[in-house]
């Protein structure tokens, strides 16, 4: 049985517990419980704080924990990232307000900064080399600057919305973030077993985020044309028609080049395009 510590509340619950779903793992959403049992795979979800998931994980009483890369690096606790699973992606940034004339990082020596992350914080002004005071605040680090607990910010960042609401403006990104799946050290071999399990899945589901497949009508005269525009993964499928001059290709595309693609193939014959999503791919 694995035990996989969850945040309960906040930016990662929904999309953890969407992860599970997708890959065939039930468990119940938080509602006040601590524990919750999958009735379709060995595993248990433990929903904790954010900050408290890296040194239960460390621990040992999870096997797994689903947290951000930045909650890791600053907790810094001895656990082994084993897979970026593509969603939860901010920034950890410094920010000033914006009426500041900024010219560069050597701005905030002998200044204050509000901020969650001292330890990363910490590390980036040492490197730097700047002499700063870092005031710890836990909750809204951005109003720091408002009520003069502090000169700047460091703080994560999604859209940047919070920082313009409150007058502020980013001006460095320090650390680049997004989920991670951590486990503990020292795993049985049953453990192990089970992870493997739970990683294939993992990959099956992320590898086809982003995807959609192609289907095609296209004339033999334009296939190698095709070919060079949809590469695939491998390659292409191309089966044969009724027709002697046609072929039917099959292709999976990123959602991101889709139109660009389907606009080349156009021009080159293509007919009859079928766009279709794509639920898990198997590597």
């Amino acid at each position: 049985m694995l035990r996989i510590a969850i945040q309960s509340k906040g930016r990662l619950n929904e999309e953890s517990l969407s992860l599970l779903q997708d890959i065939g793992i039930e468990v119940d959403a938080p509602k006040r419980k601590l524990l919750s049992k999958s009735q379709t795979f060995p595993l248990e979800a433990l929903y904790l704080r954010d900050d408290d998931i890296p040194h239960v994980v460390a621990g040992g009483t999870a096997t797994l924990g689903i947290v951000g890369l930045n909650e890791l690096e600053e907790r810094g606790a001895d656990v082994d990232i084993l897979a970026r699973l593509g969603f939860g992606a901010c920034r950890l940034s410094l920010a000033v307000p914006k009426g500041e004339d900024y010219e560069g990082p050597a701005w905030f020596s002998g200044r204050r900064i509000a901020t969650s992350y001292p330890n990363i914080l910490r590390k980036y002004l040492d490197d730097k080399g700047i002499d700063a005071k870092i005031e710890v605040i836990t909750g809204s680090v951005e109003i720091g600057p408002a009520i003069g607990i502090a000169d700047a910010i460091f703080d994560i960042v999604s859209s940047g919305s919070t920082l313009i609401a409150n007058g502020l403006k980013e001006v460095e990104t320090v650390f680049e973030s997004e989920a991670v799946l951590i486990a503990r050290k020292n795993l049985d071999a049953e453990e192990r077993t089970l992870i493997d399990d739970l990683l294939f899945r993992i990959e099956s589901e992320t590898v086809s985020r982003g995807k959609k497949y192609l289907l095609m009508n296209i004339p033999k005269a334009s296939l190698d044309e095709a070919i060079r525009i949809l590469p695939a993964m491998r390659s292409p499928t191309v089966m044969p028609l009724a027709s002697p001059d046609w072929c039917s290709l099959h292709s999976v595309v990123n959602t991101a080049d889709l139109w660009t693609k389907v606009r080349q193939l156009k021009a080159i014959g293509a007919e009859g395009i079928l766009v279709m999503d794509v639920d898990k791919i198997i590597l």
